[in-house]
């Protein structure tokens, strides 16, 4: 069941339910998520996991799902919203089991597994059981543009044969299970009808995993690592295959158009305790003649600004979300590119002035903002670069003007 097709629950009990999930990551998750990301992060998993059972009981685990399926069941706006607030803490998501990259490949798997997919795979991600990641980006080909790919599945039999080479695979430090893009029919007529989805476990022997890729010098581990993957004559079954061979690409604009929305609430959240932290280092840290920073105007301009833009992307996101949910993903593109590219921007803007304002403490790992400052510069990369989304809604904009023109 996909999060837009759920139905919405009243308005005054969202607001009860969001102000429950913002209690618990606030009094549960603040005062250990710095050690947490600070690591090593597995040994923070018994501690995790026993809050995951906390938020069972409180009726808050998996707020994407359907309630038949253990969730909330929150429909794609109403998740938008407790991802914020979950986005506050890096381990908010992870303990309420809605998490990128298991999000997405739930939704995947619940539109277009089959029912032994689900059973075997789908069943343990939504129950959170297991982890999974999601190999797309490859190191020799550029990733803005996913129909160009190096790694190849060959039908033998009734199995696949997979070769090639990927990185970025986040969270697959830990995970159970992948699903691999693959070209199948290289000979398709078109290049966007090539690839397909498969799922490979993890225990598989062609599939090995090279390293936790340092990101600015840190090598995240388990769920905040990024991992360079590599599979060498993987052998899994044909009933592996997502869909129809082929639906590779339309597949992964499926699962990245409510990926993007999610993206970006959890941005929005980062940038909110960025905020938070930049305003409560302006008031009590005194400069000369005891006076606080807060009295400069400079950094009076900072907090003006981010919280216009904080508010603007998160109006700005809800209203795609709106979209999405009533007309489909495919009538919001104009509206993913915008957000993916606004809000990432505004998300750095805002941890690079809260830095600012604390001075030296901002850049080192006593605070979460070198952490984030680390791990989500990549914000204005992956799921495309800024430039690449901008090139786009620039085109869809000017072809309208184009067909004025001529008619």
């Amino acid at each position: 069941m996909s999060l837009s097709s759920l139905s919405p629950i009243a308005p005054s009990a969202l607001s009860g339910l969001l102000e429950k999930y913002r209690d618990f990551v606030e009094k549960k998750l603040f005062p250990i998520d710095l050690e947490a990301v600070k690591g090593p992060f597995t040994s923070f998993l018994p501690q995790l996991q026993t809050l995951r059972e906390e938020a069972k009981a409180l009726g808050l685990f998996a707020p994407h799902l359907s309630q038949e399926e253990g969730g909330v069941g929150l429909n794609l706006v109403q998740f938008a919203r407790v991802s914020e607030i979950l986005g506050q803490s890096p381990i908010g998501h992870y303990v309420f089991n809605c998490a990128a990259p298991d999000i997405g490949n739930m939704e995947l798997l619940q539109m277009f597994g089959s029912a032994e997919q689900k059973k075997t795979w789908l069943v343990p991600l939504q129950k959170g059981q297991i982890r999974s990641c999601f190999a797309m980006t490859e190191p020799q080909l550029a990733g803005s543009n996913p129909v160009h790919l190096a790694t190849t599945a060959v039908r033998d039999g009734d199995n696949y044969l997979i070769n090639g080479h990927k990185w970025f695979t986040t969270a697959a430090d830990g995970a159970r299970f992948t699903i691999v893009m693959a070209v199948t029919n290289p000979e398709a007529p078109s290049p966007y009808q090539r690839a397909s989805m498969i799922i490979v476990p993890l225990n598989n022997p062609g599939f090995k995993l090279i390293r936790n890729i340092p990101i600015m010098g840190e090598a995240g581990e388990d769920y905040l690592s990024h991992a360079e993957v590599k599979f060498e004559n993987c052998r899994v079954p044909a009933s592996n295959l997502i869909g129809e061979e082929g639906q590779g690409f339309a597949l992964a604009q499926e699962r990245l158009g409510p990926g993007r929305i999610h993206h970006c609430m959890r941005w929005i959240g980062i940038a909110e305790r960025a905020f938070d932290m930049m305003c409560r280092r302006a008031m009590t840290r005194e400069l000369d003649m005891g006076k606080p920073l807060s009295e400069k105007q400079t950094i009076q301009n900072w907090i003006a600004e981010s919280r216009a833009e904080i508010k603007a992307s998160r109006l700005m996101v809800l209203d795609t979300a709106e979209k999405m949910q009533e007309l489909g993903a495919k009538a919001v593109r104009e509206d993913i590119s915008t957000i993916k590219f606004f809000v990432a921007d505004v998300l750095m803007k805002v941890i690079d002035r809260s830095i600012q304002v604390h001075g030296a403490l901002g850049i080192t790992d006593d605070t979460l903002l070198s952490f984030w400052y680390r791990h989500e510069r990549g914000a204005r990369i992956y799921d495309g670069p800024d430039e690449v989304h901008k090139s786009s809604l620039a085109k869809s904009i000017l072809k309208s003007y184009q067909k004025k023109a001529d008619g």
